[in-house]
């Protein structure tokens, strides 16, 4: 597959791979997704827009430059801004693949991290000694300014200009949570919405914080998905009840919203309205219990994302969808081509997490690398 190099979100010539549920592949273009969409059937497209996650500074006990990307928090509140999980890069910025990057120092508890007007104290050093946890000092109102002021969106090598933040919003971007963008989503306009209802289908949306996608270290790569924590409103819930009464589809727009879905059934199959956070990984093993088909980016073997569509069609198949993206030239990452994919009968079930302890369902607040990283969708 070729990088799509250009922060352009609806390309006019943007194509669109579908499997369906046998595996059969046929090529589209992007613009024909509604027309793959039956009357009854339920969209979810996740709305977080996307922070200014990159930050760059000085780790003040080495004096040496660094970037910080942040890649979690535990709540979607606004006021919950101090306490983040964050990576730390050495020196230098997006035009050097993340793989070539200089190591950063070795960092502490307690060191003090100066990110242009913000200062972050090194809280724990997590399984990883380049992933950590930080808490920025001031108020909520002062950690939102410095985000705004000196962040930049996290971006990658093969994109050759610097992103500007609205480059990386959605036209349904709401509350700025996720870490990088949501960007099947970049597929969505009030056309295409437009479009849905009047096919009958059912148009709803959830939140969820999108997490980083690469960090050009294998083992840090490996721990990907981090816990991500999202939030289901009572409409979206009901959505999906009706449709699973009535044998409608449920069809996911990105990954981030597969996940946020089967993690909020893993229990008992069921959809409930809340907050938790995501910590179900899924994939080969995974019976997923809500998702029917999903329209998501292109992804390469070896990503997290990848790993998630081993849910949907085996691996015969997905190497036949990688070796025909190949042939036709398909654009990967987030300003790339899409791909829509029918979930196979008869999965088995298993479910593996993030971490020992699950949240449980939703409830009230609770090579080059660059070439296979960069998108969430």
């Amino acid at each position: 597959m070729i990088p799509a190099a250009a922060a352009v979100q609806r390309p006019p010539d943007a194509r669109l791979m579908v499997v369906d549920a046998s595996g059969h592949v046929v090529h589209k273009r992007r613009a024909d997704f509604a027309a793959l969409v039956h009357r009854g059937d339920v969209v979810i497209a996740n709305d977080a827009a996307t922070l200014p996650a990159s930050l760059f500074g000085i780790h003040v006990a080495t004096g040496s430059r660094i970037e910080l990307r942040l890649a979690g928090r535990r709540s979607l509140h606004p006021h919950h801004v101090h306490r983040f999980t964050a990576v730390v890069f050495g020196a230098g910025d997006f035009r050097t693949p993340t793989e070539s990057r200089p190591r950063p120092p070795a960092v502490s508890v307690g060191d003090l991290l100066q990110l242009g007007p913000l200062d972050a104290v090194v809280r724990a050093v997590l399984d990883h000694p380049r992933l950590i946890e930080v808490t920025f000092r001031g108020s909520a109102q002062e950690i939102w300014e410095g985000l705004a002021r000196h962040g930049r969106p996290i971006q990658y090598s093969y994109l050759t200009a610097p992103l500007a933040v609205w480059d990386t919003w959605t036209t349904i971007a709401s509350r700025p949570v996720a870490f990088e963008a949501p960007s099947a989503g970049f597929l969505l306009d009030w056309r295409l919405v437009d479009s849905l209802r009047a096919r009958e289908a059912t148009f709803v949306t959830l939140t969820h914080a999108a997490g980083i996608s690469s960090t050009g270290d294998a083992r840090l790569d490996a721990m990907f998905p981090l816990a991500e924590a999202y939030e289901i409103p009572l409409r979206t819930a009901s959505a999906i009840d009706a449709a699973r009464r009535r044998g409608a589809r449920i069809i996911a727009v990105g990954t981030t919203v597969v996940r946020a879905l089967e993690d909020a059934a893993v229990q008992d199959g069921h959809v409930r309205a809340g907050r938790a956070s995501a910590t179900l990984r899924v994939g080969a093993l995974t019976r997923l219990q809500i998702v029917d088909a999903l329209v998501t980016g292109q992804h390469e073997p070896g990503t997290s994302h990848y790993e998630l569509l081993r849910a949907f069609q085996d691996d015969s198949v997905l190497r036949r969808v990688t070796a025909e993206a190949e042939r036709h030239g398909y654009r990967a990452h987030e300003f790339g081509d899409s791909l829509f994919i029918v979930r196979r009968n008869g999965n088995a079930r298993t479910f593996t997490t993030t971490s020992d302890t699950r949240q449980g369902p939703p409830s009230e607040p609770a090579s080059d690398s660059d070439q296979i990283a960069g998108h969430s969708g």
